[in-house]
């Protein structure tokens, strides 16, 4: 068991609710401060995009933080050389696409990660089926998968078998965005693939304010926020601004039950 899975599983076991936000790499000449202050207001885990120019499952927001960390000349090995210079208390995963991965080997890939002290990895457009290349060479590193509304039972127990660290319920079909409520199959969705593994199951795509997070872990073990988060940073909000955001997701996740 890896550094992320232990971590996941002894947070979800001592009965807190796991809370992961998303930075984009290199969105600003100060972007680590995001993760410092994501860390700082009660994250459990940050997932760091790695900038990809063609991201499907992207929305408009995320899309043009990656558009605008590309922009200003972020490349896979420049974050990678600013997060192994990090000294966060929390997990590191990052998130990118194929492409990336494979342009120059997936070992190599993977590697670069371990090296630069990332403890997981999510590459949402590697299917089950295709995902053995990847799977062997991120040895070191967990390899979280995806389930969606739209996967079929057998498949969603056969992801949630080969899943690391956690398992990724994406709530709604289409890509990523803020929402001002999750439909009821996405708790539904994190309840099945419950039943079916023994990892976190995480919740994301949607989840925009402390409200909608309480209401996402009530069947999920936590919750991914990414969208509303870099919207406020484009929108020109400092890592203080962003730590307060998360600060309030964290308390809204560690109130008393109703």
């Amino acid at each position: 068991m890896n550094t992320l899975e232990k971590h996941t599983r002894g947070v979800r076991d001592s009965g807190r609710k796991l809370l992961v936000p998303y930075v984009t790499g290199g969105l600003t000449a100060n972007w680590t401060d995001y993760l410092h202050a994501a860390a700082d207001a009660g994250a459990d885990v940050v997932e760091i995009g790695l900038p990809f120019s063609d991201a499907m499952l992207d929305g408009p927001a995320i899309q043009r933080a990656s558009d605008t960390a590309l922009a200003r000349g972020t490349t896979v090995d420049g974050i990678l050389r600013d997060v192994a210079r990090l000294d966060l208390r929390v997990p590191l995963v990052a998130m990118t696409y194929a492409n990336l991965v494979f342009r120059r080997g997936a070992e190599w890939f993977c590697s670069a990660l371990r090296d630069a002290g990332v403890a997981g990895l999510i590459v949402p457009d590697v299917p089950i089926d295709e995902v053995d290349e990847l799977s062997a060479a991120a040895t070191g590193l967990d390899l979280v998968l995806l389930v969606s509304p739209a996967t079929p039972p057998g498949r969603r127990r056969e992801i949630a078998g080969r899943s690391r660290g956690f398992v990724y319920a994406v709530s709604v079909m289409g890509t990523t965005g803020a929402r001002e409520a999750l439909p009821a199959t996405a708790g539904k969705l994190a309840q099945d693939v419950k039943a079916v593994t023994d990892l976190p199951v995480l919740l994301g795509f949607g989840v925009s304010s402390p409200a909608g997070a309480r209401a996402a872990a009530a069947r999920a073990d936590g919750v991914i926020v990414a969208s509303t988060l870099m919207q406020q940073v484009l929108e020109g909000a400092s890592p203080a601004d962003v730590g307060v955001r998360v600060a309030e997701m964290r308390a809204a996740l560690d109130g008393p039950d109703d």
